[in-house]
């Protein structure tokens, strides 16, 4: 008898015990199931970029007081918990991490006319960060290629007047149509040449494929492809561009025609 009460109760503390978050495991602690989120309501007059910057701040200094902890607890000697931080930390490195201002902030008055040597150091930083992702498309290092991206996207944004906004923003439409970002790729190769309306780069050659591979707006791309016909086929670096857009205008037209 003695024997069944002794192994009923030791049951019974086992089962406390595994149903006891472990305060040493900080991934252990158990949060309710309310079945919905809650819903916040954000303060009167924030607008969403007040929002999204204030993410984007919380994000750095979450990151920077995670080193912190690290530098700590590695100098303290306190291995256990050094461990814990190093892994919050990685976690928080490679979780995703959206952008909810997506392509140039509007708003903004852009104007490429002055030569910024901030901005120009931007330009070149993100430049050879895309040389380092490698020169093979669809295969090339996109952590390298998502930094050169943010250093167009600061450049953009902190020098609107910089005349190498109109670069950066063809550049950038460049890696976010790699990324399979095309509606934010879209939203750059239109700036492009907005920007600069006799931008050299391809922008509304671009532009005009993404609507028509991608996004299947026909008449919009039909209407680019024959603007950069007239502008942009003027350099014969983009004569391979003129080719296609040709053949896809025509192709274009007979489908029009067809549906008609």
């Amino acid at each position: 008898m003695a024997r069944i009460v002794y192994a009923t109760a030791l049951i019974t503390l086992l089962g406390v015990f595994a149903g006891c978050p472990d305060p040493y495991r900080p991934e252990s602690r158990i949060v309710p199931e309310t079945g919905r989120e809650t819903a916040f309501i954000p303060p009167p007059g924030a607008s969403e970029i007040d929002l999204a910057e204030k993410v984007e701040i919380s994000r750095k200094t979450y990151q920077q007081d995670l080193e912190y902890l690290v530098g700590y607890y590695t100098r303290t000697g306190n291995n256990m918990k050094l461990q814990w931080a190093r892994r919050e930390l990685s976690a928080l490195k490679t979780m995703p991490r959206y952008k909810y201002i997506l392509g140039p902030t509007p708003g903004e008055d852009y104007q490429p006319i002055t030569p910024i040597p901030a901005a120009d150091d931007l330009f070149y930083d993100a430049q050879k960060l895309e040389k380092e992702a490698g020169l093979v498309r669809g295969i090339r290092d996109k952590n390298k290629l998502r930094l050169a991206l943010d250093k167009y996207e600061q450049l953009i944004k902190n020098h609107p007047t910089s005349d190498k906004i109109d670069d950066a923003a063809f550049y950038s439409g460049v890696i976010l149509e790699e990324l399979g970002d095309y509606m934010v790729a879209l939203d750059y190769f239109k700036s492009a040449f907005e920007w600069d309306a006799e931008t050299p780069y391809p922008a509304r050659f671009k532009a005009a494929y993404i609507l028509d591979r991608q996004l299947h707006s026909y008449a919009e791309a039909l209407e680019l492809y024959n603007e950069a016909l007239k502008i942009e086929a003027r350099f014969d670096r983009h004569r391979q561009w003129k080719d296609f857009a040709e053949q896809r205008i025509r192709e274009l037209q007979r489908l029009d025609e067809g549906e008609n």
